[in-house]
């Protein structure tokens, strides 16, 4: 059995107190958002990585506390590439990393919260590792999530990333504005919380547009969970909920629980411009759902269903 490299804290009297990973290797500033636990190599690019889900989030929890969310499972196995890109394949701390695609199916009869945080246990294989000047400089994985044995989700992940300084020239000048970026700007009103399945208004992404079946983007790079730290542009995780929402607002009283995303990121979605979602087609229970910022598709994103 690979030796499971956890973090662990002393208690008098007691065992470890098993704690999250580093949090700089996931990406997160506050603690409260690190989901990972630890990590073991199982095989050539093969990992197993230990996680734990509270029972209470603003966002990752269904508002009745009663359900997991698909986009925990998102950020789950979001967190799973940054730490095995940073702990297992080398890549500096400070590279800027880009999602390129994110596919995750869900099981929600299995994702009902319990009476303790749940701890799920990953599966990860690294399908695609591409080099550049012989050092890593892309991944691509595949992802299952499994809890008390059973799988309850699937994912698959393409990431790439870059250093600082090229980081800087391919945003041409925008990492020197983040923080002018980040200032306070008057947000459109939110459509009612209800109808995109949220409790509170401040979580709510979409704005009525004058055109029906078309809503602009709520971008509050004040959130405390989508803008955990500064960005330059709007964050891949604020996008997927953006596409479950309207899906959501499109449906009105149809009321569906969704079990998954497959979705691509064409380009960044720029803080100082309108963003504007829509669907784009529909098959059965699937909905796609894109992104558009002026005249370009910046994002899309299939969004599947089940009766709730």
């Amino acid at each position: 059995m690979p030796e499971l490299r956890q973090f662990a804290q002393a208690r008098p009297g007691a065992g470890p107190l098993t704690a999250t990973v580093p949090r700089e290797f996931v990406h997160r500033v506050a603690v409260a958002e690190i989901l990972l636990t630890g990590w073991a190599r199982t095989d050539t690019d093969r990992f197993t990585i230990t996680a734990q889900w509270p029972r209470v989030h603003q966002l990752h929890v269904s508002p009745d506390r009663s359900a997991y969310e698909p986009l925990l499972v998102a950020e789950t196995v979001r967190q799973c590439g940054a730490l095995l890109a940073h702990a297992e394949y080398e890549v500096p701390l400070g590279h800027q990393f880009v999602l390129k695609e994110l596919r995750v199916d869900t099981r929600p009869e299995h994702l009902a919260v319990g009476t303790a945080p749940a701890e799920p246990v990953i599966d990860i294989t690294v399908a695609e590792v591409r080099r550049r000047a012989g050092r890593p400089a892309a991944l691509r994985y595949d992802a299952a999530v499994r809890l008390g044995g059973e799988r309850v989700a699937t994912g698959r992940i393409s990431v790439t990333w870059t250093n600082e300084s090229v980081y800087r020239r391919l945003r041409g000048g925008r990492t020197a504005d983040v923080g002018a970026l980040r200032l306070p700007r008057p947000l459109p009103p939110p459509l009612p919380a209800d109808t995109v399945g949220r409790a509170l208004a401040a979580d709510v992404l979409l704005s009525p547009a004058a055109r029906p079946g078309r809503w602009r983007l709520r971008v509050d790079t004040a959130h405390p969970v989508f803008f955990d730290h500064p960005l330059d542009h709007v964050p891949g995780m604020l996008l997927l909920e953006a596409a479950r929402q309207t899906v959501r607002a499109h449906r009105g009283r149809e009321r569906r629980v969704p079990t998954s995303f497959h979705a691509t990121f064409h380009q960044y979605a720029e803080l100082d411009q309108p963003v504007w979602t829509e669907v784009s087609g529909e098959d059965g229970t699937d909905v796609q759902a894109i992104a558009l910022q002026g005249e370009s598709v910046v994002f899309e994103c299939l969004v599947g269903a089940v009766a709730g």
